[in-house]
Order: structure tokens, then sequence, then C-alpha cells
């Protein structure tokens, strides 16, 4: 391992259950009861659930009448983004205390780079229990952290015993845990390609490191280089505390391919959600919404529509997106993906692409 990277001291913040978080705070009749952020209505999807909600098998982007259904009990409340994106602010003022290099990666999640630190701890174990214990204090939210040595391994580490964990993983522990790590534990392998995976003998992180590059490629296309090397305990991307952003989106593959325009308009509610989310936390407004759909032969559509103005809102974006969906119908075939993405910021806004990829 390049010692250079080997000494990167990397922090991934991760809110538990954030938006249902939130609301619990401000309303106590809700806290320690189950919970979904999001529509109760028959075709409505949960945005977030609470870990109360979570043990009756509750999930974000489930349909709402699945939701309750599992959970006769459960109680929904509408969205509130912009409570969210406050509260998002307030945690990465915290974040700034301690460190320069932040990358937000949605309104609840963040990397951080505190190899250098802003307060002189002695560690980023240190630098972790410090920012958690400042959130707590000041918005009265938990968030669970994961320290390692780059952004692969950060994240698991946070996501390892969540809610309300910190976990380290170090350098001597990094390729040993990744051997052991289960395949569908891997961020960036999703239900489909977890799936796939096994059906290969893909199961462990030493299952994957087992096979030779070209063979990863000859079956994983483009996303093989990265197996390859987090397989291995290996990242090198560094925390882009500057990253311009040309298009907010985000996408979700099914674990069963679909050509029905209920199920499809569902599918998009909360990427829609996710999308929003992230223009608000960006203080962004974009002209143009994009639908993409990639079917189960892998050829993929878009369509797109722009405005004169912004945005302005995030019921205009769901007419916009299931206007789109509409117009592609009736489908000749089922769909496997399906994503929507906002773009055409105001002049100074341009960044990079940002998806806010759903695990489904």
């Amino acid at each position: 391992m390049d010692p250079e990277v080997a000494l990167r001291k990397i922090i991934h913040i991760d809110m538990d259950a954030f938006y249902a978080s939130v609301e619990q705070r401000d309303d106590p009749s809700l806290r320690g009861k189950p919970l979904a952020v999001g529509g109760s209505r028959e075709r409505g999807v949960v945005a977030a659930a609470s870990y109360e909600a979570r043990t009756f098998g509750v999930r974000s982007a489930m349909p709402s009448a699945t939701a309750r259904r599992l959970c006769p009990d459960l109680l929904f409340v509408k969205p509130r983004f912009e409570v969210y994106r406050g509260v998002s602010e307030e945690i990465r003022a915290v974040f700034a205390r301690h460190t320069a290099l932040i990358e937000p990666v949605a309104l609840d999640e963040a990397y951080l780079d505190v190899t250098e630190n802003l307060l002189g701890l002695p560690t980023a174990t240190a630098v972790a229990k410090a920012i958690r214990a400042e959130i707590l204090e000041r918005t009265g939210l938990v968030a669970s952290a994961g320290v390692s040595y780059n952004k692969f391994l950060a994240k698991v580490a946070s996501d390892h015993k969540k809610p309300n964990a910190l976990f380290v993983i170090t350098p001597a522990m990094g390729s040993d845990f990744v051997a052991a790590l289960p395949i569908g534990r891997f961020h960036g392998v999703g239900p489909v390609t977890e799936a796939k995976m096994k059906r290969l003998g893909i199961h462990t992180g030493a299952d994957l490191r087992a096979w030779a590059p070209e063979r990863l490629r000859e079956i994983f296309g483009s996303s093989a280089g990265y197996y390859h090397a987090v397989a291995r305990g290996i990242d090198m991307r560094p925390v882009r505390a500057h990253r311009v952003r040309k298009s907010i989106g985000a996408e979700t593959t099914f674990s069963e391919d679909t050509a029905a325009f209920e199920v499809l308009a569902a599918r998009l509610a909360p990427l829609l959600d996710k999308v929003w989310a992230g223009a608000v936390a960006k203080g962004m407004r974009g002209r143009t919404v994009t639908l993409k759909l990639k079917f189960s032969d892998f050829a993929q559509v878009t369509r797109a529509k722009s405005l004169v103005a912004p945005v302005p809102d995030r019921p205009s974006l769901e007419r916009i997106g299931l206007d789109l969906l509409a117009g592609l119908f009736p489908l000749r075939r089922s769909a496997r993906l399906i994503g929507v993405s906002l773009s055409g910021f105001a002049q100074g806004e341009d960044e990079e692409p940002m998806q806010l990829g759903l695990g489904l």
C-alpha cells in the first residue's frame, strides 16, 4: 500500500434515521413510535423510517401501502426538506470546526479528511468522538461515524454497528476486514449486483479478491477496477471539498424488472425526494429535469424537459418527472433501472455530477 495513502485519516459521518429523527425531536409525541416520513396515501412512498419502524421491516423507498401492512401502527408525517436543510447546515458547521476538507454526499452524510485537523486532536478517532458529541449537543440528534484510511472503509465502518456507533478500521485491520466482509455490505454493490456475484460464487471480499482483473472486466465492465481495488482495501479517491456539480441525480436498480407505470412511478418518488433534498441542501435550483430508464437488455432511454425558470418546488419536480415517464408508455420491454436528475443550474452553480443512489 502507498504510504501516503495509508496516512490519510478519513471519517464518514452518517446521521441515524435523519429525517425521522428530526421529526421525533421536534414532536415528542412521535418519540419511541414507528414513524415513516413520506406519503401515507395508497401510491405514497416511504422517504425515511425510524428505527422503531425498521424493526417491522419498513424501509425507505418502500410503497406506503406495503409499509402499513408490515406495521399497522405506523405513523406518517410529510417531509419538511427546508427544516432538514437547516439542521444539515448546523451539522456541517460542526464539521467545519475540525476540517476544511468536507465532502457532503447528502443532507445527512459526509466524508471528512482529518489527516490534519484544525483543533489539533491527537487521532482521527478523537475527532470523530468530538464531532458526534458536538452534533448531539447542538442538534439533539445522533450520528454514527466510521474512521479509516480511505473513503470505502470509512463508509463500511460507519454502517458496521449502526445506530449510534463509532467504528474504526485501522490500516492493520483493513485487508482482513474486507476479506471477511459479505459482498452485500460493499458500498457500490446493490441488490442486483449482489445477486449476480453470488451466482458466480462471490460471497465475501476474499471471494472477490480471488478474481483476476481481466475476468472482472468481462463480467462487470467499467466497475471492475473499483471492485478489484476495494476487495484489497484500496481506495485512492480523495475527499473532494469543492466538488463542482453539473447535475444532481438519483437512480435505483430493481430486484425485479417491470413495465408497469404504477410501479415505476412509485420507484420514482423517493428518487425525486433525494434529488430535491440535494438541491435544497446546496441552495441550487435547476431548469432541466432528465428521466432515465434502463431496460432488461441494458439498453437505455432518456427524456428531458427544460423550463425557462428553475423548477420552483418538489411538487413541480414530481409533475415533470411523471410527465416524462408517462411519455415513454407503453413500454415495449421491462425496465430494470429508473433515474432522475436536475441540471441547468444558474451561472456560478455549475458543478460536476452528484449521484444520490438508492439501494433498492
